[in-house]
């Protein structure tokens, strides 16, 4: 893999003119970021245990998934999206 691969794209192209993007609140900081700016992610609750599967019905459990924004230094650091190329440079050269 080389090096200057990026790890995500970080396409940030205005949806609307100057002053008028919407901006949304980072669901893990909190911080206001432009929502060009985000990266969408779900968050949820998920059962893997097959004996409670078979013991409860399906239609009986619940299971929601949440649509949340991460401002780019959260998603990096929660590992969403893989760390700026110095990061890595320096866990190849090791």
């Amino acid at each position: 893999m080389p090096i200057s691969v990026a790890p995500y794209t970080r396409k940030y192209e205005h949806t609307k003119r100057r002053g008028r993007e919407s901006t949304v609140l980072c669901g893990f900081c909190g911080k206001k970021v432009p929502r060009y700016k985000t990266i969408v992610t779900y968050r949820g609750f998920r059962i893997t245990d097959p004996l409670i599967l078979q013991s409860v019905d399906k239609r009986m459990v619940h299971l929601f998934k949440q649509k949340i924004y991460v401002c780019p230094s959260c998603a990096r650091f929660h590992g969403i999206v893989q760390k700026g190329k110095t990061v890595r440079k320096k866990h190849l050269e090791r």
